[in-house]
C-alpha cells in the first residue's frame, strides 16, 4: 500500500488516519524483516538497530510527509534545538520501540507515532506487529485498543467508524490486585525501592514485565496500575503512549508525582516519571 496523496489544508481526522496506517504499514514491514535471519549494528549510543527500524522509518515518512507537519524520529534527522523550538505541532516517531525485544524475538516491540501540541501529547498511534493489536488516543475522544487490525483496517469509513470497533480503555477488569509495570530490560534499585513502597501501601502487589511501550499500554487498559520508571528513556519512546495513557485517564508525570511530562526540551532525554491510573 501507498502513502494516500493529501490536500494542502488537512483535516485532524486525516492526520490520524494518516499516523495510523502509517504504524500498520511500518508493522508489516517490521515483521518482514523479523521473519529473516537479519543482522545488528550497534549505534553511537550502543543501541541496536535493524535493517527494520530503517524500513519502518521510511515507511512512516511516507504518510506522515503530506501532512505538512514536522517529524522528529528517532531514526530521522535529528534537528538542532534552534530549528525545532518554534514548533507548535510535530510528529514525534520511533519506527521500532523496543529493538532489544525485536533481536530477542519475544514479540515486545511496538511502533510508536505520537502527535504533540505546544510540548504535550495529544494523540498517539502504537501499533504491536506481532500480536496484530492497535492503541490510539485521540484528543477529545478518548484511547481505544482495537485487536486483529489487519481484519479491519481497509473497511472502516471515518475515524468514528475505525474506533467503534475497538475497546475504549480503560477497559473493565475484576483484577483485585494491585499491578505494577516494570521493564524487562530495565530494572533499577529506584524502581525496586518503589515496589518496596506500593507493597506498604497496597499489600500485595504484583509485578507485571514487559519490553517497549506496552508498559505505557498496559495502565492505559486498566492492566496494570502503574509505572514508574527510574531509568533513561528518550522522548520517542514515551510520547505516543503518554498520549494514550492521558487519553484514557491516566495521569502522567515527573517523578515528584506534580509536574507533567513535557516534550520538545532541548535535551530529548526524559526525566523519572511515573504513569498512574
Amino acid at each position: 500500500m501507498t502513502a494516500t496523496a493529501l490536500p494542502e489544508a488537512i483535516t485532524f481526522e486525516a492526520m490520524m488516519q494518516q499516523a495510523i496506517k502509517g504504524a500498520y504499514e511500518a508493522g508489516l514491514e517490521i515483521l518482514e524483516v523479523y521473519g529473516t535471519e537479519f543482522s545488528v549494528d550497534v549505534k553511537e549510543d550502543k543501541s541496536p538497530l535493524t535493517e527494520a527500524d530503517r524500513r519502518a522509518h521510511n515507511k512512516i515518512m511516507e504518510f506522515l510527509d503530506g501532512t505538512g507537519i514536522p517529524v522528529l524520529s528517532e531514526e530521522g534527522k535529528h534537528l538542532s534545538y534552534d530549528e525545532r523550538k518554534g514548533w507548535k505541532q510535530f510528529w514525534l516517531v520511533d519506527p521500532l520501540d523496543g529493538t532489544k525485544e525485536f533481536v530477542k524475538r519475544n514479540g515486545e516491540f511496538t511502533v510508536n507515532i505520537a502527535l504533540i501540541e505546544d510540548g504535550v501529547p495529544v494523540s498517539g498511534v502504537i501499533y504491536v506487529p506481532v500480536k496484530d493489536e492497535m492503541y490510539i488516543g485521540i484528543k477529545g475522544l478518548g484511547a481505544f485498543k482495537i485487536d486483529n487490525y489487519s481484519k479491519i483496517h481497509a473497511s472502516h469509513t471515518d475515524l468514528n467508524d475505525l474506533l467503534s470497533k475497538g475497546n475504549k480503555l480503560p477497559i473493565k477488569t475484576d483484577r483485585k490486585t494491585f499491578s505494577m509495570v516494570g521493564s524487562r530490560s530495565h530494572m533499577s534499585d529506584e524502581t525496586l525501592e518503589y515496589f518496596e513502597k506500593m507493597k506498604e501501601e497496597h499489600g500485595e502487589v504484583e509485578m507485571v514485565s514487559m519490553g517497549s511501550s506496552l508498559k505505557l499500554c498496559l495502565v492505559a487498559e486498566g492492566a496494570a496500575d502503574v509505572y514508574p520508571r527510574f531509568a533513561p528513556t528518550m522522548e520517542w519512546d514515551t510520547g505516543a503512549g503518554d498520549a494514550i495513557a492521558r487519553n484514557a485517564g491516566c495521569v502522567v508525570t515527573e517523578k515528584d508525582e506534580v509536574t507533567p511530562l513535557v516534550y520538545n526540551k532541548e535535551n530529548l532525554l526524559n526525566p523519572w516519571f511515573i504513569i498512574k491510573r
